[in-house]
């Protein structure tokens, strides 16, 4: 009897080991939501670079900019690439989330993009123009909009900016408000819309070359690497951070976008 039970003590300390291992190995497992480009295509480039360090990247192609989100506060991933500072922030105040930034990497350029002109003069009155549909994207194509003085918003206006806030519309511009993922679908179908970078760039699109109107380099709106609050400082977030701000992805972003459709910030 004691000889089964030293036997079955034995066991259990070698699965509790056993348990234990496989918990340390899954620790070093980093799972980062991102959109397919210019992010997941960035993250892969470091795969190596962290495996090199014994954390093992595993990088889950996302393509909208809510569940990713929802997958970071479930905590179904570690972190997420694909958004910027003011659209977490604003995230986080309506679905009422715990997400903060653990490093600022690329700004990717919002621009006005149109098939039917070639000029933003010839943008006729009553032209129809498509905008992101979500919170911050939103007032950020207005606040581009009204930078080469198409439209003004009112004073109370900020960068939850909606069509509501125009004060001044002299060419009686109509607003479409449209999913981001979808604008470069529709284009083709209203006379502008203004897309964000990491639409545009697989469609083909061109912001120094395609866009009738593009965001300035002294954008705020920085894409940043997102976690859950807490989580800042782990190891492997810190290592992804460094690994994304390194010459190499400097490098790649030159070379893939001489354009200028991203800009790094590091």
């Amino acid at each position: 009897m004691k000889k089964h039970a030293g036997a079955l003590c034995a066991a259990f300390v070698v699965f509790a080991l056993f348990i234990s291992c496989a918990k340390q190995k899954d620790d070093k497992v980093l799972k980062v939501g991102a959109t397919p480009e210019p992010h997941a295509e960035m993250l892969k480039l470091v795969v190596e670079d962290l495996a090199s360090q014994g954390i093992k990247l595993d990088v889950i192609e996302f393509t909208d900019y809510v569940t990713p989100n929802d997958a970071l506060e479930s905590g179904q991933i570690d972190a997420n690439f694909f958004q910027h500072l003011p659209y977490m922030d604003s995230f986080n105040k309506e679905k009422g989330y715990h997400l903060v930034n653990a490093g600022g990497i690329h700004i990717e350029p919002i621009a006005l993009y149109s098939k039917k002109v070639s000029a933003l003069s010839d943008l006729p009155a009553g032209a129809v123009i498509a905008i992101p549909n979500d919170p911050t994207n939103e007032g950020r194509a207005l606040l581009l909009l009204q930078s080469a003085g198409l439209i003004k918003l009112s004073a109370r206006a900020g960068i939850t900016a909606t069509p509501q806030d125009i004060s001044e519309n002299a060419k009686k511009l109509k607003f479409r408000e449209i999913e981001a993922a979808s604008l470069p679908r529709v284009l083709q179908d209203v006379d502008a819309a203004v897309i964000n970078g990491n639409y545009a760039i697989p469609a083909g699109l061109r912001a120094s070359k395609d866009g009738l109107l593009i965001e300035g380099a002294d954008s705020p709106y920085v894409n940043i690497i997102s976690v859950k609050a807490g989580n800042e400082k782990d190891a492997r977030i810190t290592a992804l951070v460094k690994a994304l701000c390194s010459e190499k992805i400097a490098d790649f972003i030159e070379k893939r976008y001489p354009d200028g459709e991203v800009v790094t910030v590091f």
